[in-house]
Formats: C-alpha cells, structure tokens, sequence
C-alpha cells in the first residue's frame, strides 16, 4: 500500500498484518456465534416452541429505517422456520415512538401469544408488564441503551445490556434482529449452502439499516454493510429492486454507503416521517414488479415533500435567530415550534448542531405537548445529558449522538435551561469549533487511479471508518470558480505540475477564497465518479497556504 494509506491504517488501530487481513477482506467466517448474546438461547428456544405450536406471533418494530428492515428480516425469518408472524408499527404522529399498552391490549384481542420488538422495547417497562397481566411472552430484541432496569421480559437480547459480554457493542436493530434470525435458522438442520443463501439475502437489508442508523462502520458492522451491499447488485425482491431503481442504482451494480445514506434510506424513511411505515412493509411484501413500483414511486414523493418540510423549518428557525441570538452563544439550543412536522424534527436537529457547532433540539409543539428529537456533537452525550433532568420528561430515550423526548410545552423553558446549562457544565470552548480532522497528507502526484484502487479498499466508510480526508499544501487554482446549481463550485488546482478538477459543494459563498492565481491548503476527499468512472475530488475545506 502507498504509505499515506497505510498511515491511515494504523491512525485507526490496524497496526498488524493480521489485522489489516481481516479489515481489508471482511468474511462471514468472522460473524460472531449469536448465542453469546446474553438471552438470546431462551429467545430461540420460546420462538421455536410457538413456531411448533402454531402460536400467533406478533412483531412490534420502529418506523425507521432501523424498525422497518428488522421487522422484514424476523418476519421473513419466522415464516422460513415454518412459523407466521403479524407486526405492529406505531404511526408516528398518532401513537408516537416505542413499545405501547393499547397494541398491547389489541394484541391480546388477537389472541397473540408471543410479541418480540425490534429496535425498540428495552425502555417499554409499561407495554411489558401489560403484556405479562395479559399472558403475552414477550422477547425484547433492541440496540438503545438500556434503562437503570431492564424491563420485565422473558428475554432481552441487547448488546448493550451490561452483563451481556458479546463482542460487538455497536450493532443497530436490524443487526440485532439478523442475529437472532441467524441464531434461528442454525437450528433448522438446513444444509450449510441453504443456510448461508438465507443469511445473505438478510444481510441486505441489515447492511441498509447499518448505513441508515449511522452506527460505527467496525468489527462485525462492516462484515454486515462489506456483504449485504455486494449483495443488493444482484437483489430479487421486487421491492428492494424497485427501490434501488427509483434511487438511481443499475440493476447489477452494488450501492455504496453514500447511496445508501442519502438516496436509499431517505425514501425508506419518508413513509414513517411523512405517512406510514405499513408502505414500507407493502413494499417489501409486494409480489410484482408493477406494485412494487408504484410503492417506490410514492415514497420518492414522499421523501421530496420531507426535504421541502424540513428546508421550511429550518428556514424558519434561522429568520427567527437573526438578529435575537446573544454575542455569545449559550452551550445547547433547544427550539420549539407550532405546526412543526415531527416526521423531520431528528434531521432539522442534526442540521443545526453542524450548523451551531452545538447540542440541539427540535420539538413540535401540539395539543399542550412537545415531542421532539435531538443531535449532538462529538464532545456531549445526549443521553446522559437527558437522564440528569428526566423529571421534565413525560418519556425519553436514545444514545450518545442522538435522543427522542416528549414534555409538557409548559416546561419548555425550563428544559431549554437545564440543557444548556448541563452543556455548559461539561463542554469547553474548543469542543464549540468546528475541526477538520486531516488523515493523511499527499501530493498531487501521488493522487492517480492506482492510488484510488488502494483507497478504496479501506471501504465501507462510514461512522467510525470515515471517508479518509487528505490534504494537500501549497496549491494554487487555476482556473475561475464555476457555479453549479447557484449553490455548488467547480474549478481546477495545480500542484507539482499536476492539475485536478475539484467540486466544492455548499461553496458558493466562499468563492472569493477560490480565485484564480490563489495560494491554499486544500482538504478533499475521493471518492467513485459514477458518470465517467474512476474517481472523483470533492473539496472538505480551505484555507490560505501555510
């Protein structure tokens, strides 16, 4: 490897020939055995049991990305195994998020015997006590931290609880729910080929919801994301199909994290944002191309009206901050809105704390109540932040970078104090400045397609296996910013001799930083050009020449 990539390497922890081994060729050999996680042998003997009897099995999912591919990939796996099993989703606008009494309680009506969440449930001490009153086994499978007390189930499979000792704490739902899917069908005595084709075709949707849920890209995550993408160019469900056609994937062409972060899951999202996650169950469920289309084309509309929703917002909250925010900013922002749409409240929080460079919060104000959704920086954990002032909540719940609460709107006030009062207790000055972390510097000469090839052997990137960021010093432009789009720059550097062309996104207003004849540092990224071939420059940052 070209020494600047292997500094990566070893700038990530991967300081031996083994390791990089098994980071570069990521093998299912090297998944972990399921039943290390703590219940999960009671979890697959009470599933086979009511598989056997016939029993009516119910799965209780989330409306996201992470909810919705865990419920696929369970109910798809139960069925295999010989079994049925219904869902329920809550809709997010009318039941809001998690585990509820009331499905609980149709649940029982329906005569369901056994009910198993997925990416939701360790905090649902409530809908499992109910469930046990009314004779209903429950099997919690979940991701989020856990409470102080685990609720009361006959198991909870989370690699997150604190006696649980499996290997890989990062997994999201749909990871969770593939393990027990995978703990399942090794009990089946199918033939190894038959088992390993099953596990692959889950491991697509699992890869989407490991991308989408932006958990760290390391360990068994990458196993996960390196082979369900590879399996998605080559996809049969006509669902799946028809979602990657509407996103803008070729039949037979693998997706990459970017595509999967910013065109796939969007549209996966936007049901349970903007309508309802059943569409995204029908989509999966659809068995004709025909129908499965339509599903696809809805919610690409859907997504365009989501981006429209939570462009109106935001644009809202910044004419609102003009001229009204102090000299000095406070530690964490929590804003609050009427006719704020919920579905877009977690993706309007994560666009001002980049903004801001601090914690924020979004909450939709209705009917006397707020709900909402957080984001945070590197330096601040939300959820720690969130359980030092849980009397303000009527319930909350999340993890380091992101959180879900909902209050009362009249102690609206009084959390935006305590939050960003906490924040003030725990961050400095320097964790409010944006940094652009450089992991390799280069020269110009050295950027060509043998070095592209090598690069992108370190991928999936994504969270925790970032894009790499390479800096090059002394670098003069050449040529006059283009405009793309009245938002986006385009214009080439020199160095050494060598000239690149750079997109810059987002740059328009930096423009007289690019002119022609100007010295800089320049940060930018690689990545696949997916019109021309090869790679492609994207530029992160700049400033003058050091």
């Amino acid at each position: 490897m070209p020494p600047a990539i292997a500094g990566i390497l070893i700038a990530r922890g991967i300081r031996t020939v083994e390791a990089a081994q098994v980071f570069l060729h990521p093998s299912l050999n090297d998944l972990h055995d399921p039943l290390l996680l703590r219940d999960m042998p009671i979890a697959i003997d009470r599933l086979r049991r009511a598989i056997a009897a016939g029993e009516r099995i119910e799965i209780h999912g989330d409306y996201d990305v992470d909810g919705t591919t865990s419920t696929v990939i369970l109910k798809t796996a139960i069925g295999l195994a010989g079994g049925r099993a219904d869902f329920w989703i809550p809709h997010r606008v009318k039941d809001g998020y998690g585990m509820r009494e009331s499905a609980v309680d149709l649940a029982a009506e329906r005569g369901v015997k056994l009910i198993i969440s997925v990416d939701t449930g360790i905090r649902a001490a409530a809908a499992v006590n109910r469930a046990r009153e009314l004779g209903i086994d429950v099997i919690v499978t979940d991701h989020h931290l856990p409470d102080q007390t685990l609720p009361a189930a006959l198991a909870v499979v989370n690699p997150n609880r604190l006696d649980c000792t499996y290997p890989e704490k990062n997994l999201c739902g749909a990871g969770v729910a593939f393990k027990l899917a995978q703990g399942l069908i090794e009990t089946l005595g199918w033939p190894k080929d038959k088992r390993d084709r099953m596990l692959a075709s889950f491991l697509k949707l699992a890869a989407i919801a490991t991308v989408a849920d932006v958990v760290p890209l390391t360990g068994e995550n990458r196993i996960i994301v390196s082979h369900g993408l590879r399996g998605l160019a080559h996809t049969r469900n006509p669902g799946l199909r028809a979602l990657l056609d509407a996103a803008g994937v070729p039949p037979g062409r693998a997706p990459n994290v970017g595509q999967v972060g910013f065109r796939i899951a969007p549209r996966i999202n936007a049901a349970g944002r903007m309508a309802s996650a059943d569409e995204v169950m029908q989509l999966f469920a659809a068995d004709g191309d025909e129908k499965a289309r339509a599903i696809a084309e809805r919610l690409t509309r859907l997504n365009t009206e989501r981006q429209d929703e939570e462009a109106r917002i935001i644009d809202e909250i910044l004419l609102d901050c003009e001229g009204h925010l102090p000299a000095e900013l406070p530690a964490a922002f929590v804003f609050a809105g009427e006719a704020w749409h919920r579905g877009v409240l977690g993706i309007v929080a994560s666009r001002l704390a980049e903004r801001f460079c601090r914690p924020t919060v979004v909450l939709g104000i209705e009917n006397g109540e707020a709900a909402g959704s957080a984001r945070s920086i590197r330096a601040f954990h939300l959820l720690e932040s969130l359980e030092s002032m849980r009397h303000l909540f009527v319930k909350f719940g999340g993890h380091r970078q992101a959180a879900g609460m909902t209050l009362e709107t009249a102690r609206v006030d009084e959390f935006r104090a305590a939050f960003a009062g906490f924040a003030a207790s725990v961050l400095r000055e320097e964790d409010f400045v944006p940094v652009q972390r450089v992991d390799a510097e280069v020269r110009f000469t050295d950027i060509n397609n043998s070095f592209w090839r090598q690069l992108s052997r370190l991928e999936p990137f994504g969270m925790g296996n970032s894009t790499p960021v390479l800096m090059a010093r002394g670098v003069e432009i050449v040529s006059e910013p283009e405009v793309m789009k009245e938002k986006h720059l385009k214009f080439s550097a020199s160095q050494g001799g060598r000239v690149i062309k750079f997109k810059a996104f987002g740059f328009v207003e930096r423009a007289a930083e690019v002119f022609r004849g100007a010295l800089v540092d320049l940060t930018f990224q690689m990545e696949a050009d997916d019109y021309w071939g090869g790679f492609c420059t994207k530029v992160c940052d700049v400033r003058p020449a050091s």
